[in-house]
């Protein structure tokens, strides 16, 4: 069926099955806190790779509007945080269970030697857990899902076999957004599900934020006269590279970053000051000196000659258009809620999975022959001077360190790291005449607290270790609700601990602070104590003022370690070696 039949099948009614769909469980154990009947509809936007300040209601000069009305119209969460790469955060985002317990304890594709084959080390969505998808269908959703997945390629961890009644997934971390084939060497090839049949990408036609989009409306529309209500899962490949868009959204930025990332940093946070999406001042980390990695620290714009300039500008460009596709694609799907009646009675969740990356995979030189390959127009000798065509159909484009600082102002550091620029993302949260409209909350919150706030929002309570007679690992975030409606001021209580590790990069929070470890080449190896409230760059460690604080915490980062059954990297492990290891074994 293509794009254009899609959007024209309005009426028709498809129920799969219940006897040809493997479900983890066919019973409700949940129970009702609220009214069965009157149960809203729930929308889960998981953008990848975004930058904290990428959207126009938390400082960005990219055009916005569809995600700045979420903020407008609803709460944005200002100090939420994630896992720092893509699957950890959509394992704890779909389960409410940490995820070392629940199969990604580490991202499959960066996985350390001594971590594979451990159990919570499995490299998906493993079966000891019950996806909230799993949860809403068996109390009378619709579950649908369309977009990148990342976790899982068998039968039992698509989306399918994991709560969704209908899906459109990309199994791998990324693809191209035109064509069907992989962004880099660690795949030999991607692929993509339609519920329980792997599929091709259609040849013509074909851009990933459209096409996802397009496919959830279908599933909307497809069971719209039963009256159920729906869940929808949409996991958009932007921002993530390859980053690529239709030409016009690129070409709209033609000039907005000629002046380079230092100004576009500085431009970001005086707007960020001027709409104060914080209650204190905040200032920048210039340098990013912490880490020993050269490519991971903020390179001079004006040491850059006049060529590498417009590459560059023409690189974030590319960026800033696939965003904005992006949000034009979340509009389409408002629009279609709001013509259907169903908009306001829907609750609408936007999030990034982590924050922005600045690794560079065609700079490394292992990888340059199969760019060369697969991509016309990579590096800059390949336009000859002409970037016109960046973000088209073969060419590969990425970003690098200074604007991915940018992207992510006023945070430090980047994806993978336990820095905020690493685990800090926009949150926002709109469900009209439930909660407030244009507020902003600073209080923590952590990804696992999204899966009770859907199922309270739905009438339902989490299980509590038993799911349909069966044991699973209990979900143990806090939901966020009594926030959102403006019962309570914290989702936490100041003396709770929340743990977290990835990859070597571990954290524990703890009210207001935050202490965390970054080994090298991330960071220095030493244990660093932050109020995330006052402070998103981490300039002011308070280890030192505060020994008896960062005593107590790293106890608390222990119990949480044991407790969730870490395997701790070995010394000298570096993500960026690891993955070019890994490749090799994929291979």
């Amino acid at each position: 069926m293509n794009r254009v039949a899609r959007l024209l099948m309005t009426t028709a009614v498809l129920v799969a099955a219940v006897g040809c769909q493997k479900k983890e469980t066919t019973d409700m154990t949940g129970d009702h806190v609220g009214d069965p009947n009157d149960r809203p509809n729930v929308l889960i936007l998981i953008a990848d790779d975004m930058g904290f300040s990428d959207i126009g209601a938390f400082g960005s000069e990219i055009e916005t509007p569809n995600i700045d009305r979420l903020a407008d119209e609803g709460v944005s969460f200002t100090n939420f945080h994630v896992g720092a790469t893509c699957s950890p955060t959509r394992t704890m985002l779909i389960s409410g269970v940490d995820n070392h317990l629940a199969g990604l304890g580490n991202m499959h594709e960066i996985m350390a030697d001594n971590q594979f084959g451990k159990p919570g080390y499995e490299g998906y969505l493993n079966n000891s857990v019950v996806s909230v998808a799993t949860v809403l269908r068996d109390s009378g959703y619709h579950t649908y899902m369309a977009g990148k997945w990342h976790l899982g390629s068998t039968k039992d961890s698509i989306p399918f076999a994991r709560g969704f009644e209908k899906s459109f997934a990309l199994a791998e971390s990324g693809a191209d957004n035109w064509v069907e084939m992989p962004y880099a060497p660690m795949y030999e090839r991607v692929h993509y599900f339609e519920d329980d049949k792997e599929v091709n990408l259609p040849t013509e036609n074909y851009f990933s934020s459209d096409y996802y989009t397009d496919r959830i409306i279908e599933n909307i529309e497809s069971n719209r006269k039963d009256g159920k209500p729906f869940m929808a899962w949409l996991g958009y490949q932007a921002v993530h590279y390859p980053h690529q868009a239709p030409k016009k959204f690129i070409d709209k930025y033609n000039g907005v970053y000629d002046q380079g990332w230092e100004t576009l940093r500085k431009k970001r946070l005086e707007k960020q000051k001027e709409i104060a999406l914080f209650p204190n001042a905040i200032s920048l980390d210039e340098s990013f000196e912490k880490t020993t990695f050269e490519d991971w620290q903020l390179p001079e714009w004006d040491k850059l000659t006049d060529e590498e300039k417009k590459f560059n500008a023409r690189r974030m460009q590319t960026y800033a258009g696939m965003m904005d596709n992006m949000d034009y694609n979340i509009g389409r799907l408002f629009a279609y809620l709001e013509k259907i009646g169903e908009l306001d009675n829907t609750l609408i969740i936007f999030m990034a999975d982590n924050g922005t990356d600045p690794n560079l995979l065609a700079k490394n030189e292992a990888y340059r022959p199969w760019y060369e390959k697969n991509y016309q127009k990579t590096y800059i000798e390949d336009y000859q001077g002409d970037y016109s065509d960046m973000g088209q159909k073969g060419s590969y484009t990425d970003y690098g360190p200074g604007w991915a600082a940018a992207a992510n102002t006023p945070n430090s550091y980047y994806k993978t790291f336990s820095t905020e620029g690493g685990l800090r993302v926009p949150f926002l949260v709109r469900y009209p005449n439930h909660i407030a409209a244009g507020k902003k909350v600073n209080t923590f919150a952590f990804v696992k607290d999204v899966y009770p706030t859907v199922l309270e929002v739905a009438g339902l309570k989490p299980h509590t270790g038993t799911y349909n007679g069966k044991e699973y690992h209990k979900p143990d975030g806090s939901s966020i609700w009594p926030v959102l409606t403006g019962k309570k001021e914290a989702v936490h209580a100041d003396d709770k601990a929340i743990g977290y590790e990835l990859a070597g990069s571990s954290a524990v929070f703890k009210g207001r602070y935050k202490l965390s470890n970054n080994p090298p080449p991330k960071g220095t190896g030493e244990w660093e104590l932050y109020d995330t409230t006052v402070d998103p760059s981490e300039l002011n460690d308070l280890a030192a003022e505060k020994p008896k604080l960062v005593a107590e915490m790293i106890k608390d980062y222990q119990q949480y370690s044991e407790e969730n059954s870490l395997v701790p990297v070995p010394e000298g492990y570096n993500p960026l070696e690891q993955v070019i290891k890994n490749s090799k074994l994929e291979h």
